[in-house]
């Protein structure tokens, strides 16, 4: 996904449990819908739309608004795990809900293999929308929204959505923030050993 002079941290990533949370994820530890190319390929990896569905019309008009619902997203969940309601975040993620969500269908092909297919033409609306539902879908149901948890890794802002088994997830990711905090506590012992 990224780029030969891109560097890991640029990777799309999908394991905050819901598209909306994803979405408010890009922007750590930096930016990273930071163009058109970059927002195409988080459209493709989120789900959002079916495999193989045409992204061209994906331009800067679409970054900003996915930048300023990403905006809304982390203001309103973070004010909602501190108890501080951000009723301007709200209305507007209520406003882009309205919109409705691309509709799929399925399409047979030529080998007679059935494929998920948008109907009509792709709108940034119609995406903007789906995840402003995700947004709703999740504040909105109590026990799912009881699982929000903020990534306990050193300079980590994620918020993510715990499914483990008996709700004991620490990290945003055990493969990124979880090793970080084990390769350091194993570092913490190996000084304590030699001192």
């Amino acid at each position: 996904m990224a780029s030969g002079t891109a560097t890991a941290s640029y990777e799309m990533r999908f394991d905050s449990g819901r598209i909306c949370l994803d979405l408010a994820a890009t922007t750590h530890p930096e930016e990273r819908l930071c163009s058109a190319e970059r927002l195409r390929a988080w459209v493709a990896g989120s789900g959002l739309v079916p495999v193989g569905t045409p992204l061209a019309g994906v331009d800067g008009t679409w970054l900003l608004a996915f930048h300023e619902l990403r905006g809304h997203i982390a203001r309103l969940v973070a004010g909602e795990l501190d108890g501080r309601p951000a009723d301007a975040a709200l209305a507007r993620v209520n406003a882009l809900a309205v919109h409705a969500p691309p509709a799929p269908r399925a399409v047979r092909t030529d080998d007679g293999m059935l494929l998920c297919r948008l109907h009509g033409p792709l709108l940034c609306a119609d995406l903007l929308a789906a995840v402003a539902r995700d947004t709703v879908e999740l504040l909105t149901d109590p026990v799912v929204r009881a699982g929000l948890r903020r990534c306990e890794g050193d300079n980590c802002a994620i918020v993510y959505l715990d499914t483990s088994r008996g709700r004991r997830r620490r990290w945003c990711s055990s493969e990124v923030c979880g090793n970080r905090e084990r390769v350091a506590r194993h570092r913490r012992r190996a000084a304590l050993a030699r001192a």
